[in-house]
């Protein structure tokens, strides 16, 4: 089956629970193919969970949920090591982490040291424990939910962890006849979400993966991402720009649309169409800029317009 097909299948099954949210699904799904983590932030009760549990239940996939609160410990998500007594070995004991598919439901509730635990595993792929390195199973992605910093009982995630998602979503709220729809649907007997089954495997996104990779790049579209990075890290509104990981994950993105649109080399517009996603939630504006109203995605919508397009 041709990936633009399997995408397509999976975003019909989300669709199911997911109403009229087709782009957010699909930055979802290029986000799986790219060996990303996803962001989820909006405000309580549009989706955010019930979007990553149906992409978790459309993959035959492990999943495994862990709910970030005040109390949960470093031990709880990465695992931990214990004595045998018997055998007088130690044992590793898997943390909520070692799964194919991770919800962190609630990010922002837990300390900075329990967010902190994810680091490593969301870029190496594996944890550390005891000195003692243990990789998760493929593929591996973490969906993370948070609710905006302004409410009460939040720990903002540092900028370290906010650019090792490789996007961030925001879902909003439906329209009038969206709501209706979500209404009909969600007021049977039945729930959508019990309904949902696995329409793709593990070994089938592993394949989609590794055909993302070989997307040709051309210098001249090395040279626009480049020069798209660069110019965050002068511009007055900005504190701080984009890291080369920001940049390597802008052409991750863009190979991934190149894929689905059935090309295997990457246009300009590809790019363009991940930079908000992919770039937005690594910024920190100046406090100028925030006195202003500026928002971190108007200032990559204008750095994109600005920069020529080879």
């Amino acid at each position: 089956m041709q990936p633009r097909q399997m995408i397509q299948r999976l975003m019909n099954n989300i669709s199911t629970v997911i109403v009229g949210k087709q782009e957010v699904i699909e930055y979802a799904l290029i986000a799986l193919l790219c060996r990303g983590h996803v962001l989820i932030e909006d405000v309580p009760g549009v989706g955010k969970t019930t979007l990553a549990s149906a992409l978790a239940k459309s993959l035959d996939c492990t999943f495994r949920r862990i709910q970030f609160t005040p109390d949960l410990m470093p031990s709880d998500v990465t695992g931990y090591t214990l004595v045998n007594f018997k055998t007088g070995e130690t044992e590793y004991r898997e943390g909520s982490v070692m799964s194919q598919v991770v919800l962190a439901d609630e990010i922002n509730r837990t300390s900075p040291k329990t967010q902190s635990a994810l680091l490593e595993v969301m870029e190496e792929q594996q944890v550390t424990v005891d000195g003692v390195t243990h990789p998760v199973p493929q593929p591996f992605i973490v969906l993370a939910t948070q609710n905006p910093g302004e409410f009460v009982g939040t720990y903002p995630l540092p900028e370290a962890q906010m650019d090792r998602f490789f996007l961030r979503l925001s879902i909003g709220y439906p329209t009038i006849e969206q709501e209706m729809d979500v209404l009909e649907r969600y007021s049977g007997v039945v729930k959508p979400m019990a309904t949902l089954s696995p329409v793709c495997s593990a070994a089938d996104v592993i394949a989609m993966q590794e055909m993302v990779t070989q997307i040709y790049c051309s210098p001249e579209v090395r040279s626009y991402v480049a020069t798209i990075a660069a110019a965050t890290r002068q511009d007055a509104a900005l504190q701080l720009g984009a890291s080369t990981r920001a940049a390597i994950a802008l052409i991750h993105g863009a190979q991934a649309c190149a894929l689905l649109a059935g090309r295997d080399y990457i246009v300009p517009e590809d790019v363009q169409h991940m930079a908000v996603q992919v770039l937005a939630h690594r910024l920190v504006l100046s406090p100028e800029a925030r006195m202003k109203g500026v928002t971190p995605e108007s200032v990559v919508r204008r750095i994109v317009q600005n920069t020529p397009v080879p």
